[in-house]
């Protein structure tokens, strides 16, 4: 047996886990009609299939209607969920994986313009910011609903086969009656900490009496909610003996902060650029201290710091759950001494920040994530190998490389630059962002095992494309930051691409027209106030930067707020002129005819990019498809087989940016569902 920490089993009550990896509850966002249908069951089956102890599904799962789904959540208080459940749980068993589910009453955390439309619920009438809900103020009639609610709902976790439950009591309804700020009810739900906790008590009691005692029960508390008036370390120490004296629960998953707005949040799960497991040593103190198996995730994207967490005796189980997102076969390659195999979380959030808009959860680097039903994690030969030529070894070019290559074609790729990443790269400058270069170099190291032919500082032309007899040519050359976009003095402004490259200093007063919403602004905005400049960020939209969404914004937020820097939405940069040694800018808006002028040293725009495709076009008459692509054979997962010009010599083509302006999910995802069946 390996002697790894991380490989050795635990023993949960009469559960056998087989080793010490979980992934905690979260919501992908993936269940149909509230209800975790196929979809969301290959999802858990391939992190089950990859070697995972426990898989903690939901997060989470609501008990009573008055808790709208704010997250797509599952509905815990359908019976039609028993059935799908025990479909995923099967599953999950047949590779040896334990399956539990979070089950919750969301509160004040989610919006009564969901779900039923009832009003949100709370032990106070206070709002959480996120969600902006007033919720109703709970008399005993709600109390006493929502604890046979919980029951009902362990009940049917019961029936569909689970290994237990987890109770979520951190920025929900259960741990707002334990926050002093938060409860406002008389006795006996308020008062000291004694009565404060009889709900979480009699709910537990509630699930006991229905489930008996041998059902696995935890609770993932906050055990210090970092706020005044809150849930004080010890308190949560406090709480923690007293749910251990009870009897009635199992385990303790420890959350430290809490999560009613994005910077709230973002501290309770860190983005890239924060501390790795900054919450760690305060859930190694909770398990010395309390002697309940103690679970616990933030941040622990690798296996070193997995490792660390178990070996050190600070945790019994180690959740590295968007690490799974990005590579479900943790545990297997662990196993099989294959850990520099294993696809790198980045700490990008982009899964998380989805969720958090309405979407649904996909990791940046891994398109098969959330779309197991149609891509594959593990890719299988072509019983023909042919020659694939790709242009350009950005993030969506370098997985055709890896692909095609995993298929065992003969890859060559061509990159004008002297190094690999495009923009990419360009994005990991920036010190906070510098682990996206894992995008690029876990690709580079797979097509360096699979022997891909690398020709840097080659500026392909169409001949040097044919002189090779390709089968597939893949154009994936990007785009150029976009500059023509004003109704005069285009030559006159500078790109925040020129800024983050350092082709261009930061003027001493500068105006950042940000057209595109996306982090290319912000990161030009923090190296412009970092040089001591004063700053206008200024967007035509009503948000600013809203392709950064919530959680990776704070941090830019944090960073600029310091400095003399100023947000302004709803104005439009019309043109620029000289005025002396100065630039004038007329400004105007989209919500009316008014426009003024102001000047600025420097004026940089960002208005994404525009492809660079003249290699595609000067190919088209030479391929056997023109560049057409068939989308209903793509989406299905078929291979191309548009034949425009049979006289064709190769099929050809584009993806990512060199389509048009998107992201690095898109062109990874471009270059997986095309490169995977060809």
């Amino acid at each position: 047996m390996s002697r790894d920490p991380l490989l050795q089993p635990y023993t949960l009550r009469h559960l056998t886990l087989k080793n010490r990896i979980m992934t905690t509850s979260h919501e992908p966002a993936y269940a149909e009609d509230g209800l975790p249908k196929d979809r969301y069951r290959a999802y858990h089956v391939e992190r089950a299939r990859g070697g995972v102890a426990l898989t903690m599904t939901a997060g989470s799962a609501v008990v009573s209607r008055d808790s709208p789904p704010a997250f797509n959540n599952i509905l815990a208080y359908q019976d039609e969920v028993v059935p799908w459940l025990r479909q995923l749980a099967d599953e999950c068993h047949d590779h040896g994986c334990a399956v539990m589910i979070q089950l919750t009453h969301l509160g004040w955390r989610t919006r009564w313009d969901r779900g039923d439309w009832l009003p949100s619920l709370a032990p106070s009438a206070l709002r959480e910011p996120a969600h902006r809900a007033f919720p109703k103020v709970m008399e005993d009639w709600d109390i006493a609903r929502i604890i046979a609610d919980y029951a009902d709902a362990a009940e049917r976790m019961q029936d569909a086969g689970l290994d237990g439950i987890e109770l979520e009591a951190y920025g929900h309804l259960m741990d707002a009656f334990w926050a002093p700020r938060q409860n406002a009810l008389d006795a006996p739900w308020n008062g000291d900490l004694e009565a404060r906790m009889r709900f979480s008590l009699d709910v537990l009691s509630a699930i006991r009496d229905r489930t008996g005692p041998d059902f696995i029960v935890g609770v993932r508390y906050t055990a210090d909610d970092l706020t005044p008036h809150g849930i004080t370390a010890e308190d949560g120490l406090a709480i923690g003996h007293r749910l251990k004296a009870s009897g009635m629960v199992d385990f303790l998953n420890v959350i430290r902060g809490r999560v009613d707005t994005d910077a709230n949040l973002t501290d309770v799960i860190p983005v890239q650029g924060m501390k790795s497991a900054p919450h760690l040593d305060f859930a190694g103190r909770v398990r010395a201290e309390i002697g309940l198996p103690t679970f616990h995730a933030a941040r622990i994207p690798d296996v070193a710091t997995a490792r660390h967490a178990v070996a050190t005796g600070q945790l019994d189980m180690v959740g590295m759950t968007r690490a799974h997102m990005a590579e479900p076969r943790i545990v297997a390659k662990i196993a099989e001494g294959r850990e520099d195999d294993i696809r790198p979380c980045v700490g990008a959030t982009y899964c998380l920040d989805r969720i958090y808009q309405g979407g649904e959860a996909l990791c940046i680097h891994n398109a098969a994530t959330g779309r197991e039903l149609d891509l594959p994690h593990e890719i299988t030969p072509s019983p023909s190998p042919r020659r694939v030529v790709i242009v350009g070894a950005g993030p969506g070019g370098l997985e055709a490389a890896r692909v095609a290559a995993t298929r065992g074609h003969h890859v060559t790729v061509f990159e004008a630059a002297n190094q690999p990443g495009g923009q990419v790269r360009l994005a990991a400058q920036s010190r906070r962002r510098s682990e996206l270069i894992g995008i690029i170099d876990w690709r580079m190291a797979q097509c360096a095992a699979r022997d891909v032919d690398f020709r840097f500082n080659a500026l392909a032309e169409a001949e040097d494309i044919t002189a090779l007899a390709p089968d597939i040519v893949i154009v994936a050359t990007g785009g150029l930051a976009q500059q023509d976009i004003l109704e005069a003095g285009n030559d006159l402004t500078v790109t925040a691409w020129d800024i983050l490259t350092g082709d261009v200093r930061p003027g001493r007063e500068v105006l950042l027209f940000d057209d595109a919403g996306d982090h290319a602004a912000l990161q030009a905005a923090e190296v412009i106030a970092a040089s001591g400049a004063t700053v206008e960020v200024m967007t035509p939209d009503r948000s600013f930067a809203p392709e950064v969404m919530g959680m990776n914004l704070v941090p830019y937020m944090r960073s600029l707020q310091d400095k003399p820097v100023t947000m302004t939405v709803a104005r439009r940069l019309k043109s620029v002129a000289r005025a002396g040694n100065r630039l004038r800018a007329t400004l105007g808006t989209d919500y009316s005819d008014h426009t003024y002028e102001a000047e600025f040293d420097q004026v940089v725009v960002n208005h994404g990019t525009l492809p660079l495709d003249d290699l595609y076009h000067d190919l088209r008459p030479l391929s056997r498809n023109g560049g057409a692509v068939d989308h209903e054979a793509l989406i299905a997962g078929q291979p191309q087989t548009v034949a425009a010009n049979p006289d064709g010599a190769f099929q050809l083509f584009r993806i990512g940016d060199a389509v048009s302006a998107r992201n690095i999910h898109a062109a990874i995802h471009d270059a997986l569902r095309l490169m995977c069946v060809q």
